[in-house]
């Protein structure tokens, strides 16, 4: 999943850091969205330390 990109797949080759952009990460909250940015370093590394799953689909 993390494989490098080809050039033929990226034709602009990498780019130079003044050309990046910046993502920002949101994610919800007790119920509503806030920007990781704005947490405190506490929840940040609970943010962090997520662990994401795969829900099988299983006919009935």
């Amino acid at each position: 999943m993390n494989e490098a990109i080809s050039d033929k797949e990226h034709p602009g080759g990498d780019l130079r850091p003044e050309e990046r952009q910046v993502c920002e990460v949101w994610t919800r909250v007790m119920g509503y969205h806030r920007p990781v940015a704005s947490f405190n370093e506490g929840k940040k590394g609970e943010h962090y330390e997520r662990q994401f799953f795969v829900e099988d689909r299983r006919s009935a």
